[in-house]
């Protein structure tokens, strides 16, 4: 599964003025991200505002995403949600062969307990032809799944083949990497700490910042990967204070902004999501303007 090595994207789904999703500015993004040098791309992750859109659109995303991408990356469907048998009745009718893996979020709101989160993943590993990328984010879902848990599934199942990890916890990576099968993936979650997580045994990262800046964010993975921190190292700090106000207002209305700054997309977005204030979109017109001239 070394497709999933490196820098991956949590796509970004543009929408248009009337709310309707902007097919052109997915495109543009689509290239874009080719072009930047990512390794691999995740359509309708949470940065896809997934819980906004209906069944309909999301198929149409899907299948947009693959006839673009066209053979050139890998693909990964973010296919997760609180209701188990409703999100594995997804997974066994997703019907497009050009994604390699799905990426499926822990139960979120229901709060389940740990004997839970495993029941939920059980049965979607069960029910699933495709591999399965665990995905932990405690601070939108309401609970953590627990180290114990994660290598539980990842020794029990096959075909769980990775997590992305949004914990933030250290002590969690550090078990994970302790305990895990010697082919199970850890994958950061977090753009900030995606270098010290490489440095601890992460193949990579799913990134949102990518979105806008995929030369400098799979740069500065790619050096890590190979060991050369000293490198690596100014590249993580340059991209620190754009991640930063990125993420200040929510996500994604941070990297739309610089999106369209970069006339790549709009920055629409759908409510209960607000488009990023004048003030923010300032601070990051600045920082991108910094970022390219260091280029």
């Amino acid at each position: 599964m070394n497709k999933f090595h490196g820098t991956g994207v949590a796509l970004v789904t543009p929408f248009n003025t009337d709310g309707t999703v902007d097919y052109q500015g997915l495109k543009k993004l689509i290239n874009h991200l080719v072009d930047g040098g990512i390794d691999y791309l995740v359509s309708l992750g949470t940065t896809g505002e997934t819980a906004t859109l209906s069944k309909d659109e999301k198929k149409k995303v899907w299948d947009f995403t693959a006839e673009i991408n066209n053979g050139r990356l890998p693909l990964v469907a973010g296919i997760g949600g609180n209701d188990t048998l409703n999100i594995a009745e997804a997974i066994k009718s997703f019907e497009n062969n050009q994604y390699s893996a799905v990426l499926s979020v822990s139960p979120y709101y229901n709060k389940p307990t740990q004997e839970g989160i495993y029941q939920h993943y059980k049965y979607l590993s069960e029910q699933s032809e495709l591999p399965i990328i665990l995905y932990n984010v405690p601070g939108r879902t309401g609970s953590n799944m627990s180290p114990e848990t994660t290598c539980r599934l990842a020794h029990d199942f096959k075909n769980v083949i990775a997590t992305k990890e949004a914990s933030g916890s250290f002590d969690q990576f550090n078990q994970i990497m302790r305990d895990k099968p010697a082919d199970f993936m850890l994958i950061s979650g977090d753009d900030p700490i995606a270098l010290p997580m490489i440095s601890i045994g992460a193949v990579g990262v799913i990134s949102v910042v990518g979105n806008a800046l995929p030369q400098q964010l799979s740069g500065m993975v790619r050096l890590a990967l190979q060991g050369d921190y000293k490198a690596a190292l100014p590249m993580h700090l340059s991209l620190l204070e754009i991640t930063r106000l990125m993420f200040a207002e929510g996500n994604p209305a941070g990297v739309k902004a610089v999106l369209k700054q970069l006339n790549i997309c709009g920055d629409e977005v759908r409510l209960p999501l607000v488009k990023a204030t004048e003030a923010l979109n300032k601070s990051l017109a600045q920082q991108v303007e910094n970022l390219l001239s260091l280029a």
